[in-house]
């Protein structure tokens, strides 16, 4: 969709309003409306960053966890006030009575059989992100979901970052105009990697390296990019190719620590895909370029980097900038007419908590309010299909096409 540019200028023309397009979600705890309870199934490294942004949300407790590993659901009940632990999540799902909604963070190819549990238990479902392993299996999910008349949101948290949605609405007006290609990193030097002396628990606990159940890399992380781009622009790659290897880990490991993709559109822009966790440069970022402006987001920040020939349109004057080498980036400030007024514009370029803290937000603020979830289990089966599709080329050194049947579940 494209916003003139009358609209758009009268839309912005007002100052620092001009950096606040669209209605930006504040930053307090004042987004849900009521106490919440809430379960974690799953606490591993994901789930608990979980619980410690949930901890931020007053009136929000964390009541029961569950986790298969004995030595994790220990440290987990540690980390909470009160909440009881279970061994297991169908442990936890006999008592409802404990919890409004439940976060699953599991390994990606148990998320079925979990998320179906809680679904047929009957309560809200958060379900980290890529939603299974395997197409059938999401498809499988995305039919409970649809069917259960409960909340369910997939963990692409993008979709509710305040940085993110500012920087949405100026790449859907006439800021940016065609796109001409994208590229996108995750970069960090880190192993995936659990050391354990009880092999069983070894395998367990490093299932992201094990190649019968891993989507790797291009899996595990870069659907979460590929989902940037997607709801950016509303189109999803007709083809993906890309191959991986091993830079650094060379531990036995047959997953691949470095991969490239290039996933190709169907309007001939492409989409290069850099991972790798032997290098941490440049970290995560998404860049779109377009022909009057590029837009780069970094998690927490974004900037909009205009061409020399893109025409003025007003707000410019007001905007925060920041130099990169040559260019010269406007940061995109998410509430920048507050911050002004609070005379804190310089202290909100980024953002004050991670991208999570505001996907758990959103699934509160539904939960609580029976607003929509921010991503529902079709948005999240379509941006899940295409990371397991580049996990397959990966694999496979192929082109695997991204047929429209894929993308659809009856």
């Amino acid at each position: 969709m494209t916003t003139d540019r009358r609209t758009f200028l009268g839309t912005t023309a007002a100052g620092l309003a001009g950096m606040s397009l669209l209605p930006i979600p504040s930053f307090a705890f004042d987004r849900v409306g009521a106490p919440a309870r809430i379960g974690v199934i799953g606490v591993g490294r994901q789930g608990r960053e979980i619980m410690g942004e949930l901890g931020k949300y007053e009136g929000v407790q964390v009541t029961a966890i569950a986790d298969a590993d004995e030595r994790r659901l220990e440290s987990g009940v540690r980390r909470t006030t009160g909440a009881q632990g279970f061994a297991g999540h169908k442990a936890l799902l006999e008592r409802t009575d404990l919890y409004d909604a439940v976060c699953v963070a599991t390994p990606t190819h148990t998320h079925l059989e979990v998320a179906k549990d809680a679904i047929d238990a009957g309560v809200h479902v958060y379900c980290e992100a890529p939603m299974e392993s395997t197409i059938e299996r999401a498809q499988a999910l995305v039919r409970a979901a649809r069917a259960s008349g409960k909340v369910f949101q997939v963990g692409f948290d993008c979709r509710s970052n305040p940085v993110y949605t500012l920087a949405r609405s100026f790449y859907r007006s006439d800021a940016v105009r065609d796109l001409v290609n994208v590229f996108a990193q995750q970069h960090s030097k880190t192993t995936w990697r659990f050391p354990s002396n009880d092999p069983a628990r070894e395998r367990e606990l490093n299932w992201r390296l094990d190649p019968e159940v891993t989507l790797g890399l291009a899996g595990e992380w870069g659907s979460h990019q590929f989902d940037t781009v997607s709801w950016f622009t509303g189109r999803y790659p007709a083809s993906v190719r890309a191959f991986g290897s091993i830079r650094l880990h060379a531990d036995g490991r047959e997953v691949a620590d470095t991969v490239s993709c290039q996933l190709r559109y169907k309007n001939g822009v492409v989409m290069d895909y850099d991972a790798t966790l032997a290098n941490s440069y440049g970290g995560r970022f998404e860049t779109l370029y377009g022909t009057n402006a590029a837009i780069k987001l970094a998690q927490t920040h974004a900037w909009m980097f205009k061409e020399a020939d893109a025409p003025t349109q007003g707000w410019e004057v007001y905007a925060n900038r920041q130099q990169f080498h040559n260019d010269e980036g406007i940061t995109l400030i998410a509430g920048a007419t507050k911050l002004a007024e609070q005379g804190k514009l310089r202290e909100g370029v980024g953002l004050p908590n991670p991208p999570l803290y505001y996907a758990l937000g959103d699934f509160l603020k539904s939960v609580t309010e029976g607003a929509e979830a921010a991503c529902s289990a079709d948005e999240g089966y379509r941006s899940t299909v295409v990371g397991i599709c580049a996990a397959q080329a990966v694999v496979s050194g192929e082109e695997v096409a991204i047929g429209e049947d894929l993308m659809k579940v009856s």
